[in-house]
């Protein structure tokens, strides 16, 4: 078995401060993706410095190779106490699943981890631990493709307190609200949204904690094929498409750029036509359709609008419900952008080197300007949202 996984978080900052006192580290590993959430005590810069802090140390040696009980030891040796409460002044929560399917979570102090399998709630067995002195829940288990996990800081079981909720948002309900959420079957950011506005809405749109919510999905790799451009040589027109129309029926495969498409159904000597499944008002050109091809798109005009998407998906302060209602319209650049963004565990991109004078214009702006520095600006926003890329020069 060899397993991935999808991540996504969002966070609510505690009304009236710039930075949130929450913390999330992504660490991808060649065994296993990892993800710690870290609520620091009290809000604002302190929080915020001890929930970096805790990330980062864990973070640093999660990549350097360590094994997680010598990083959960030194995280807990690290963080300070609170002289009168005897308090951490940072909670964590940690989720390591392996590519063969053995997972880790550990928690300290923070709600435990929401876990969905087969559309149910599911309680993993746990261990309780003592870590110099304190209680560490730990849990070792095996997961499976479909299984999803909420990660959260305690602003999520806080929320409502003194207003709508006299004792906040029971953990019982936020799982039934993920359960019920997660039966619309849709992508981790979309749920850990719906979890973030529901408490926002219980604070009355001004939080009165930290709020952050980390959703895991245990998934298959996704592959997603993406060719542009002509090759510089046109005898390397069939060894171009031949590459991509590698793997399997599992992958799903791109086209965007006119002569590409004239090169991709010349050499499968597949006709090509006009989609009429197309929205006139978007400014960007229509869609073709060539069988076996998932997507086919213009070129340039329509590969900058997605490299905007994209950056915009990476600022996750603009995330909300609104953002994926637009990547449902019917036009190419909100269609490849949404296989990126929720259809996707890396791509594979084939870049086309021939220059097109047409994008030579000094007057065009600066994404217009060449086909390679486009695609170059693309890969790094995607690598930014992790999805890998690896790109195929011709």
């Amino acid at each position: 078995m060899s397993i991935t996984t999808e991540i996504a978080y969002k966070s609510l900052n505690h009304y009236g401060e710039i930075l949130c006192g929450d913390k999330v580290e992504i660490v991808h590993r060649d065994d296993s993706d990892i993800v710690i959430l870290a609520d620091g005590m009290g809000s604002g810069v302190r929080a915020n410095m001890l929930s970096t802090m805790t990330t980062k140390i864990f973070g640093s040696m999660l990549k350097a190779g360590s094994h997680l009980n010598d990083c959960v030891e030194t995280v807990v040796d690290t963080l300070p106490t609170d002289p009168v409460t005897h308090v951490s002044y940072s909670t964590f929560s940690l989720l390591q699943v392996f590519h063969d399917g053995r997972a880790t979570l550990i928690e300290y102090d923070n709600p435990g981890c929401i876990f969905l399998r087969d559309g149910k709630i599911v309680e993993i067995p746990r261990h309780e631990r003592i870590e110099l002195g304190k209680s560490v829940n730990d849990y070792r288990f095996t997961a499976q493709v479909g299984d999803t996990f909420f990660i959260m800081s305690d602003g999520t079981i806080h929320a409502g307190v003194g207003k709508s909720c006299s004792f906040g948002w029971p953990w019982e309900d936020i799982a039934e609200f993920a359960r019920k959420q997660h039966e619309t079957d849709q992508s981790p950011m979309r749920e850990a949204i719906g979890i973030c506005e529901a408490c926002n809405k219980l604070y009355d749109n001004r939080p009165g904690d930290d709020t952050t919510v980390a959703c895991i999905r245990v998934r298959n790799r996704q592959i997603v094929h993406l060719m542009t451009g002509p090759a510089k040589n046109s005898s390397d027109d069939r060894r171009m498409v031949a590459d991509f129309m590698s793997g399997d029926a599992s992958v799903k495969r791109i086209v965007s750029g006119g002569t590409s498409a004239s090169i991709v159904s010349r050499v499968l000597n597949r006709p090509m036509a006009v989609s009429l499944d197309y929205d006139p008002d978007i400014g960007l050109p229509p869609m073709g359709e060539i069988q076996g091809i998932d997507l086919v798109t213009e070129g340039v005009l329509t590969l900058a609008e997605v490299l905007r998407i994209i950056k915009q998906y990476a600022d996750l302060d603009s995330i909300d419900r609104e953002f994926f209602k637009r990547l449902e319209r019917p036009n190419p650049a909100d269609r490849i952008a949404r296989i990126l963004i929720e259809q996707c565990t890396e791509v594979k991109m084939y870049v086309g080197t021939a220059v097109n004078a047409a994008y030579q214009n000094p007057d065009l702006p600066l994404e217009l300007g060449m086909r390679q520095n486009l695609t170059r600006q693309l890969a790094e926003a995607l690598e930014a949202i992790g999805r890998p890329v690896e790109e195929h020069i011709f």
